[in-house]
């Protein structure tokens, strides 16, 4: 049996609900971006810098970022728990899914890291 360590929540029924509240979140950033670009075919760089230059807009993306990172996170751990949990070659494949997990795990802490970096760095 494979223990919820690694897990992002508490439980299944906290990782549903923070996966389905993240998409939410991500859906009505999509909505909006598209919103926003076709409203403004014309749209300049200077616009495009004022709209991330508002504090409400740089939360909104970073609320999306965590959601988008966050939701990533836990799809990858059901997916390795399920797959790399089954022998290999007779034994099981403990080392090779921790292995995975912390490559794609310094993969999500370099993207969100990368990700505030950009959003709070806009002058």
């Amino acid at each position: 049996m494979v223990t919820s360590v690694t897990s992002f929540g508490r439980s299944g029924l906290y990782d549903w609900l923070i996966q389905r509240v993240g998409g939410a979140a991500m859906a009505a950033y999509t909505i909006f971006i598209v919103a926003y670009l076709l409203l403004n075919p014309d749209l300049t760089f200077d616009q495009w810098k004022s709209l991330y230059s508002q504090l409400w807009m740089r939360v909104f993306t970073l609320v999306t970022l965590l959601s988008f990172i966050s939701h990533a996170w836990i799809g990858l751990w059901a997916v390795l728990t399920d797959y790399l949990t089954i022998r290999l070659i007779g034994k099981k494949a403990t080392f090779l899914r921790i292995f995975a997990q912390m490559m794609l795990g310094s993969v999500a802490v370099t993207y969100l890291v990368w990700g505030i970096e950009i959003i709070w760095g806009i002058q």
